[in-house]
C-alpha cells in the first residue's frame, strides 16, 4: 500500500484505487491510465512540480489533456515566476518516482494547487504513488486531504 493509499485509508475518505498494467514505452502515462481505465482523459490529473525560487517547491494538479501554466501557477502561489522543478528535487520532496507522483502522501507537504477544471467532476483520478496505480476521489475530498487551493492554472 502506497503513503497515498494509507492517507485515504486513514483519513476515511471515500475513494477507490484502480490499478492497470502499465507500459514503459507509453508516451503519456496519464493517456495510457485514462485508455486502459476507459475513463475520460478530462478526469485523469498529473500531479507536477514547480520550482518558484528560493528552494521552494509547489504541487500543481492539472488534466493530462492540459498544459500547466507557469505564470498562473506562479500567480497562484504569489511568487514571481516558477519553473519545473528537477527530477531529483521532485523525488526527494515526495517521496515518488517520476510518472508516479501522487498529490497526496507526500514526504514533504509542500504547497498544493489544483486545476479549478476538477470541480467540474463528481471525482477525478490521481496517480496513487506508483504507476499503473490510480485514485479516484472527490476533488474537494483531494482539496482536504492536501489541504490545497483551487486556481485556473492548466491551458489547453
Amino acid at each position: 500500500m502506497t503513503p497515498a493509499v494509507k492517507l485515504a485509508k486513514k483519513a476515511k475518505i471515500a475513494h477507490t484505487t484502480h490499478e492497470y498494467q502499465h507500459d514503459s514505452n507509453a508516451g503519456s502515462y496519464g493517456l495510457e491510465a485514462a485508455e486502459k481505465m476507459a475513463v475520460a482523459a478530462e478526469r485523469i490529473f498529473k500531479t507536477l512540480v514547480v520550482d518558484i525560487g528560493d528552494k521552494k517547491l509547489v504541487v500543481a494538479v492539472v488534466p493530462v489533456t492540459a498544459m500547466l501554466n507557469l505564470k498562473a501557477i506562479a500567480k497562484a502561489a504569489k511568487a514571481k515566476k516558477a519553473i519545473m522543478a528537477d527530477k531529483n528535487d521532485v523525488m526527494r520532496s515526495t517521496g515518488y518516482v517520476l510518472g508516479g507522483v501522487s498529490p497526496l502522501g507526500q514526504k514533504k507537504r509542500l504547497l498544493t494547487v489544483i486545476d479549478s477544471s476538477a470541480q467540474a467532476h463528481e471525482t477525478i483520478y490521481v496517480s496513487a504513488g506508483r504507476r499503473g496505480l490510480e485514485i479516484e476521489l472527490s476533488p474537494l475530498d483531494l482539496k482536504q486531504l492536501t489541504n490545497a487551493e483551487f486556481a485556473a492554472i492548466s491551458s489547453d
